[in-house]
């Protein structure tokens, strides 16, 4: 026990810290950070607590030379590095997909123009309250960076102009693609009937049927924003980056979707163009 203390005295005497060391670190405690982000409210932030445990037990029992304890959690680690990939395998896929999401990798959505993006915005804003007055259950998945193809080939391919009115007709109870989901990918509206993984969250109330629960798993393991439209109450949902905002309606879903789709600088660049053109306008031949 002594000799463990004085090594320690003794590395820390001698601990000089250099600009590497600084940088070393500062790397390191980033992408600690970045990890946590990820991972918290998630399984595996429980997993991770309990794996942080048994590495506190791990040192104490190696300090207070409990040989036998020590040598079960050993053999405890060692097992768990082997079941860590398995058990975490969603997280991990999740973590990777973000950094393909990176700067240096991402793809903007603002290269498939605004104004396509506007016309499809439109058609949803006018297909949702038709849905939400007549009751019927709608569930619409936006593809962004991490590409859906996978969930497209579960449901019938469409390839068609997103419009309110074949959304509408997508969904109503009778018809045979009503039951899963619509997947836009591209600004095409791809496939229909689609199927989604549904979200292990146990926190999530009971009140919530399946659609919900499909909607915020895409979410989990992709970037997708979701429309949802329940079935039963016509409350307007959206899930985004594993998380579900209720009872929205039509001013705040548009709010929210351009927010997500295009940064505040770009709402600006397009604000204040807009704001000159209003006040510099002639009108009856006079200053707007």
């Amino acid at each position: 026990m002594a000799f463990i203390w004085e090594q320690l005295i003794a590395g820390i005497t001698h601990f000089r810290l250099g600009w590497r060391d600084i940088i070393d670190i500062a790397v390191l405690t980033y992408l600690l950070y970045r990890l946590i982000i990820i991972i918290r409210g998630t399984r595996a932030e429980q997993l991770v607590k309990g794996v942080v445990i048994l590495l506190i037990a791990l040192v104490g029992s190696l300090l207070l030379g409990l040989r036998t304890i020590n040598w079960f959690l050993q053999g405890l680690m060692t097992m768990g590095l082997i079941a860590i990939p398995i058990v975490f395998q969603p997280e991990l896929r999740r973590a990777l997909e973000h950094l393909g999401r990176g700067k240096f990798f991402q793809r903007s959505s603002l290269d498939y123009g605004e104004e396509d993006f506007n016309v499809i915005l439109e058609e949803l804003l006018k297909a949702v309250p038709v849905m939400v007055k007549k009751k019927i259950g709608g569930l619409i998945v936006l593809e962004r960076e991490t590409g859906l193809k996978d969930y497209v080939e579960t449901g019938i391919k469409i390839d068609g102009a997103v419009t309110a009115e074949l959304l509408v007709n997508i969904f109503m109870p009778r018809s045979p693609l009503h039951d899963g989901a619509v997947i836009i990918r591209q600004m095409i509206l791809s496939a229909a009937g689609c199927y989604l993984p549904l979200t292990e969250d146990p926190n999530l109330s009971k009140e919530l049927g399946t659609r919900h629960r499909a909607g915020l798993g895409i979410t989990e393991i992709s970037d997708a924003v979701v429309i949802i439209v329940s079935e039963e109450t016509g409350v307007i949902s959206l899930a985004y980056e594993g998380k579900l905002i209720r009872y929205l309606d039509e001013k705040t879903l548009r709010s929210t979707l351009l927010e997500l789709y295009f940064s505040k600088e770009k709402q600006k660049k397009r604000k204040i163009p807009a704001i000159l053109s209003r006040r510099f306008s002639p009108r009856d031949g006079k200053e707007a």
